[in-house]
């Protein structure tokens, strides 16, 4: 198993073995990356939740995450979960094997991938910038949104 966090109890709102990659809906660069996401996971692996949602909010208090200054993605699966570049790597992991090789960052080690992934994360809103509220998916990418009782 790759570098992950356990906790106790399984992850609410999700089914057993679905994954769901928590990001944050205002930034203009990790609402690229959702796309991107749905876009390239034609398998449907993964499901988002944005951390501003009711259940970004429930995952990031299961996971003992902050939830008012989330400056990281993550990725939750079972009782386990990952953040900074260990959730980007586990991530790619679910995509098309085109994608996968970008598991090999596995190979550098996980403080200079941090570090690299701490200096894009803290400054994402002044190198990409903002939306004034999270966005909402639209009708034909709404079955990719964790949604309570999905």
């Amino acid at each position: 198993m790759p570098a992950s966090l356990i906790r106790p109890t399984p992850a609410p709102l999700l089914a057993p073995g679905e994954t769901v990659v928590l990001f944050d809906g205002v930034c203009k660069l990790c609402n690229g990356w959702a796309k991107f996401l749905i876009r390239h996971d034609r398998h449907h692996r993964v499901r988002l939740a944005s951390v501003q949602s009711a259940e970004g909010q429930a995952l990031l208090t299961w996971a003992g995450l902050p939830v008012d200054a989330f400056d990281t993605m993550a990725v939750i699966r079972g009782r386990h979960y990952w953040v900074r570049s260990e959730a980007f790597v586990e991530v790619v992991a679910q995509l098309p094997a085109a994608w996968r090789i970008l598991g090999l960052l596995r190979v550098v080690p996980r403080a200079l991938r941090d570090w690299a992934y701490d200096r894009i994360a803290l400054n994402r809103y002044r190198l990409f910038g903002k939306h004034d509220v999270c966005l909402l998916p639209t009708a034909d990418h709404q079955r990719r949104f964790l949604k309570a009782g999905s």
